[in-house]
């Protein structure tokens, strides 16, 4: 995947150990010091937000050119991505310690995992959330990636609180049965808090946050059952986005008056960081 860049902005994929290790660092400062995670002995200890993932998955990174160095680099924005051709020889997806996948993990074509996405804070009107758009949209083409899915987070772990989005994703974006994953039995809430004459859609569409907002508006479905992720401080629900014409939309959607990255505005505006 080739390098892009905008200004002092650049986008490519990790290439070093130093690369990952700079992102591990970003997801440490937004996950832990930000918001309230609760970090093992081994991320306490290292300032870094680490898992037996990182070492099979392609790590895309926004880099400010202006700081840091070769040898630590400035990641100001970073995802991570984990394809089903990899992961069915190393263990599974990361999302399988929360959800049943069900019939996605036997698609045909390719399906990715999406994940550990976060942005820094200076940076989330800047255009970095732009710049992994595109990043996701190129590697989808690159890869003959047909499904993508992942975690969605909601922060927060107080389901009365969160019970009009939840029951809001329930009644309107539930995913096909045969793209439905469903939370483990032994994690599973439901959904369905309240009646679907009950939810305020509109209300409920404010509170959403940036990431799923983002997308659900690329025809996302929603899994079966949500799950309290109490060492991240959050919910979680399953996401699944079938990637036909992704490209177009991530553009459309995220640029949406086709200004240049660093004036779009991210996703609705919101300045809260992308947790995923």
């Amino acid at each position: 995947m080739d390098a892009l860049r905008f200004n002092n902005l650049e986008l490519r994929l990790a290439e070093t150990t130093a690369d990952v290790d700079a992102a591990q660092a970003l997801r440490f400062r937004i996950f832990y010091e930000e918001m309230g995670a609760k970090p093992g002995d081994i991320a306490l200890a290292r300032s870094r937000d680490i898992d037996r993932f990182d070492t099979i998955c392609d790590h895309l990174l926004v880099i400010d050119l202006e700081r840091g160095s070769d040898a630590a680099p400035c990641v100001v924005g970073t995802y991570r991505f984990l394809r089903s051709s990899i992961a069915s020889v190393h263990g599974g997806f990361y999302s399988e310690n929360e959800f049943d996948l069900g019939h996605l993990k036997f698609f045909p074509g390719e399906i990715m995992e999406l994940g550990r996405s976060c942005i820094d804070a200076d940076y989330r009107r800047r255009g970095a959330m732009q710049l992994l758009w595109r990043g996701i949209a190129e590697y989808i083409r690159r890869h003959d990636v047909q499904v993508m899915f992942g975690c969605g987070s909601i922060h927060g772990t107080d389901l009365k609180e969160h019970a009009r989005v939840l029951s809001y994703l329930h009644h309107y974006h539930k995913a096909p049965g045969h793209l439905r994953p469903r939370a483990l039995e032994e994690h599973y809430i439901p959904m369905k808090m309240m009646k679907r004459k009950e939810v305020d859609v509109e209300l409920a569409q404010r509170e959403l946050p940036p990431l799923l907002k983002g997308y659900l508006r690329l025809g996302g479905h929603i899994g079966d059952g949500a799950v309290i992720d109490h060492q991240f401080n959050t919910i979680d629900v399953c996401v699944v986005v079938e990637t036909e014409n992704v490209t177009d939309k991530y553009i459309r959607h995220f640029s949406r008056d086709r200004r240049e990255p660093t004036e779009a505005r991210v996703a609705t505006g919101n300045p809260a960081p992308l947790y995923s």
